[in-house]
């Protein structure tokens, strides 16, 4: 489990490093059907960008961690979960978005689970192993 955990946290890591910086570099052309954009969308893309590339930092840091901090990955799991909860916000004040956006909110719901568990069955595991590993509160 460690290990699957390990890996799911570096392709997250990557991934949100990766996008940040193509939005953060080309900026708000990179989102499907954005139509036209002011000086102040392009700035608060970037901005934010910036933000979701250091969030992916935060993923490789935890991923690096031996063992890998299951509190920390719930936190970030739980984050990428709130950001899939902001785009249903979206879709009830404005409408159905492009079909991309619906992919990566179907993302959004489906992944911080398999971390919840991920963790959870780590966590049991280096309990139970002798000298007990690190203790994970719940």
């Amino acid at each position: 489990m460690q290990k699957t955990l390990r890996r799911l946290c570096w392709v997250m890591g990557v991934a949100c490093v990766l996008i940040g910086l193509e939005h953060l570099i080309v900026g708000p052309q990179t989102v499907p059907d954005t139509g036209d954009l002011t000086a102040t969308d392009d700035s608060q893309n970037r901005f934010f960008s910036a933000i979701f590339a250091g969030y992916g930092i935060a993923w490789v840091w935890a991923a690096r961690q031996s063992p890998i901090p299951a509190d920390a990955v719930r936190l970030l799991a739980a984050v990428f979960l709130a950001g899939g909860i902001a785009r249903l916000l979206s879709v009830a004040v404005h409408g159905r978005p492009h079909w991309f956006v619906i992919a990566l909110t179907v993302v959004e719901f489906t992944l911080p689970p398999v971390f919840f568990w991920l963790t959870r069955e780590a966590g049991d595991r280096a309990r139970a192993l002798p000298g007990g590993g690190s203790t994970v509160p719940r």
